[in-house]
């Protein structure tokens, strides 16, 4: 085994075990803070010297009829499984629910969100089996998801799910605006979360004090607030010809967060849930996003600035492209719109370290292991990056698009079983989630007959991933054990483009 893949191992173990000594009498504890770089990475690859940039990446030489017949293997019905997902965004619904809202057991909740000037924050998505609305991870995934829908729109198409995805987009997009009510003030949270954590039960139930949290000209928000700017530059584009007035507005929102995550610079406060270990990463996303918004050439070349300014927070590897860390979708964003063989040699790099024997530990089955928490929510995000390659051309011996289908396929069942609730065989019947683990409205949910309850959710959240197997491909059923079952929206966002970026590929590629 590498050296890469031993340190791997440890920091996973370190970080999971740390995290379990405190918070006790919560029903889950805070996602482990990760690093701004990947612990294996030792500098040597920063070098921004090396000129030979001429073969960016190895293409190897391959049988493509050979490929392609591989691919063909285990083939899901990936339209099924891309329904599936945009429902369970529909059961993380807050607020008064939508007519075209389809999740029976769920009901209107948190009605009283509001700001500290009375502003109407309701709506939005629960985080994951709480009923926290952290706007960081909230908006990354808007954002993932809205990237999916521009680059793989004919996916949706051919599975019937365009108008649906735009719909659960605009409750998202909608809720980002809200929180957004004055140039340089954006609420990043609402919710306590110990008040949240310590609360077992439905949201419809909820009675505790529910805080908002917010930004302003002296409290930074770089981070989130650039996330919420690229969110709605997704918006901005999604929407441009089929509803020009909301595509402005989204545009308008954008550019003013964008301007107000310079304008008073620094972290935003969270230090325990969701924390951030950069913000210039933040920062030139959005700028990208908003110059494909746009085409202004001025959000291009801040970005580039940042990228130039910042090269050794923004090039080095990093732990993974997620919530927290954007710098890989910087790259692979960067490479596309200006062509830079350094920046595409950079982005290499980083993905190829996830392919088997190079810088991450494989469970026997074959899953990438970069963190026992969430596991299956770093393969499949990964996965769609290495579908948004192949798609942007950087992928010609498939070595990507294989891969990732692989990681997908293990997710989907290729392990021996399904991780992907409602979906396949022998799926996750107990994941770790309060409002489907309770019965029917007109009951009373109780701590016997949910948290403690031995047998199957009462309600299936159709569509969720649930965390994962360890290393050693061991996974349990139990809804108590939050790290192998939670569940949450930056799972399903990366899974849901992965997905998307199948069928479109597939299509092309006549499988």
């Amino acid at each position: 085994m590498k050296l890469g893949c031993i340190l791997a191992i440890v920091f996973l173990t370190i970080i999971t075990v740390s995290r379990c000594q405190v918070f006790e009498g919560y029903y889950e504890l805070p996602p482990p803070p990760n690093p701004a770089t990947d612990p294996t990475d030792d500098g040597s690859e920063d070098d921004d010297d090396d000129d030979d940039v001429s073969s960016p990446k190895e293409v190897r030489s391959v049988d493509n009829q050979a490929t392609l017949q591989r691919l063909r293997r285990s083939v899901y019905n990936y339209g099924e499984v891309l329904a599936s997902s945009i429902l369970f965004y529909e059961a993380q619904q807050s607020g008064k629910l939508p007519e075209w809202n389809r999740i029976a057991w769920r009901g209107d909740s948190a009605l009283n969100d509001k700001g500290d000037d009375g502003e109407d924050l309701t709506g939005g998505w629960y985080d994951a089996g709480d009923h926290m609305k952290f706007n960081f991870p909230m908006a990354y995934s808007a954002t993932v998801l809205g990237w999916g829908y521009i680059e793989f729109q004919d996916a949706y198409d051919i599975s019937n799910q365009s108008e649906t995805l735009k719909l659960n987009l605009k409750w998202i997009y909608d809720y980002l605006m809200k929180c957004h009510p004055q140039p340089n003030v954006y609420y990043y949270q609402v919710g306590h979360p110990g008040k949240d954590h310590s609360y077992w039960g439905r949201p419809e139930d909820m009675t505790m004090d529910r805080p908002s949290y917010k930004c302003n000209d002296t409290i930074p928000c770089s981070d989130a607030a650039a996330e919420a700017s690229a969110a709605l530059s997704t918006c901005a584009i999604i929407f441009k010809d089929s509803d020009p007035d909301y595509s402005a507005e989204c545009l308008r929102h954008a550019e003013e967060l964008r301007e107000f995550s310079t304008g008073v610079r620094g972290f935003y406060p969270d230090k325990v849930y969701y924390p951030s270990s950069l913000y210039w990463d933040e920062i030139c996303w959005a700028d990208l996003w908003l110059y494909q918004a746009t085409g202004t050439t001025s959000y291009l070349t801040d970005c580039q600035s940042i990228y130039n300014d910042k090269n050794k927070q923004l090039i080095s590897r990093a732990y993974a492209f997620d919530w927290d860390n954007k710098k890989t979708g910087v790259k692979l964003l960067l490479h596309k719109f200006t062509g830079n063989q350094k920046v595409l040699k950079k982005f290499n790099k980083y993905l190829s370290g996830w392919l088997p024997g190079e810088k991450l530990p494989y469970t026997p089955k074959g899953l990438v292991m970069r963190s026992v928490w969430g596991s299956n929510r770093y393969a499949a995000t990964t996965a769609a990056i290495a579908i948004l390659a192949n798609h942007y051309g950087l992928d010609p011996d498939l070595e990507y698009f294989t891969w990732a289908k692989g990681q997908i396929d293990y997710i989907l069942g290729d392990s021996g079983r399904s991780f992907v609730v409602g979906f396949g065989n022998n799926s996750p019947q107990q994941p770790h989630h309060r409002s489907s683990s309770c019965p029917n409205l007109e009951e009373k949910c109780t701590p016997s007959n949910s948290w403690k309850n031995t047998g199957p959710n009462h309600q299936v959240l159709t569509g969720a991933i649930v965390g994962g197997v360890d290393q050693n491909d061991y996974w349990l059923d139990d809804r108590q054990d939050y790290v192998k079952n939670e569940v949450a929206c930056d799972y399903n966002a990366g899974f849901q483009t992965a997905i998307a970026g199948l069928i479109s590929t597939m299509k092309k590629l006549g499988i």
